[in-house]
């Protein structure tokens, strides 16, 4: 058959999709089916999975806990406040009065830049209006909401006004795009360990403690923290940096994948045992 006769990506796979599935499952099964022919690679099935996802996943799913939101006060002395605001490294930080509930607006941390070249700097002159959404807002509206207001973070608030955390539009990408560093496999239960042509492991962060330690054998204590993100980031007391590595009890955890707030994948080397010494009366 000559080479230009023979049917591309898009017509292979519009003819799967002409068997019109009924439902979700059904669609997803169509994707799986296309996957596994080979008509589309494992990040492109786990972004039209993320975003068939996002229409049914709540704010409130993803959101940067009120708790953990990194905050500046308008009262406090900014120079004072400023290597917090560096090693927090986000390029936004909502500005309150007081209270966390009392949200004055947003600053973008390239603003900043003015304290060097302004005389008399006044921080709420700066300040950009802060977005509110309701905790139940699906994904898929505020993306949208995102890209025609372009802003890039939304403050979430609870029924009864108080704020619940906050949102950003790298949120709200993660959920679509995944975690496509990591070879695509269909059973989650069995997707938080593997092994690398190299010989050592891709780990997600969110896997058990209990189970990385029924794994590979070792002793960490889950008493303090569940996962193994949260060993790494208790051993270090911050979010670690892409490529950055730290060596716990003979193991040796190396950032794959991550950003200012949270971890996503690790590659682990275990210790080498010791070689055999050979017996001396051998």
């Amino acid at each position: 058959m000559d080479s230009d006769s023979k049917p591309g990506f898009i017509e292979r796979l519009t003819s799967l999709l002409l068997r019109e599935p009924e439902d979700r499952a059904q669609l997803m099964q169509t994707l799986h089916a296309a996957y596994e022919r080979n008509l589309m690679d494992a990040d492109a099935l786990t972004i039209i999975e993320g975003a068939l996802a996002a229409s049914e996943t709540r704010v409130t799913d993803v959101m940067v806990p009120r708790a953990q939101m990194d905050v500046i006060d308008i009262d406090d002395p900014l120079l004072e406040t400023l290597p917090e605001i560096i090693e927090a490294a986000h390029s936004r930080f909502p500005v309150i009065d007081g209270d966390r509930d009392n949200i004055l607006g947003i600053l973008l941390a390239k603003d900043l830049l003015r304290l060097h070249t302004e005389e008399h700097f006044e921080l709420r002159d700066w300040l950009r209006p802060a977005v509110f959404i309701p905790e139940s807002k699906r994904l898929n509206v505020l993306l949208r909401e995102f890209r025609v207001s372009r802003n890039h973070m939304a403050i979430v608030v609870n029924e009864y006004g108080g704020v619940a955390g906050l949102v950003t539009i790298e949120d709200v990408l993660e959920q679509i795009v995944g975690d496509i560093e990591d070879e695509y496999d269909f059973d989650e239960a069995h997707d938080n360990i593997r092994l690398d042509s190299a010989g050592r492991y891709r780990v997600k962060a969110r896997t058990e403690i209990i189970d990385f330690n029924a794994a590979f054998s070792t002793r960490f204590s889950d008493e303090e923290f569940d996962t193994v993100g949260g060993l790494v980031l208790r051993h270090l007391g911050r979010v670690p940096k892409r490529n950055e590595s730290v060596d716990i009890d003979g193991v040796r955890f190396q950032v794959l994948r991550a950003d200012s707030r949270r971890l996503y994948t690790l590659l682990v080397d275990l210790p080498k045992p010791a070689p055999a010494t050979a017996d001396a009366a051998d």
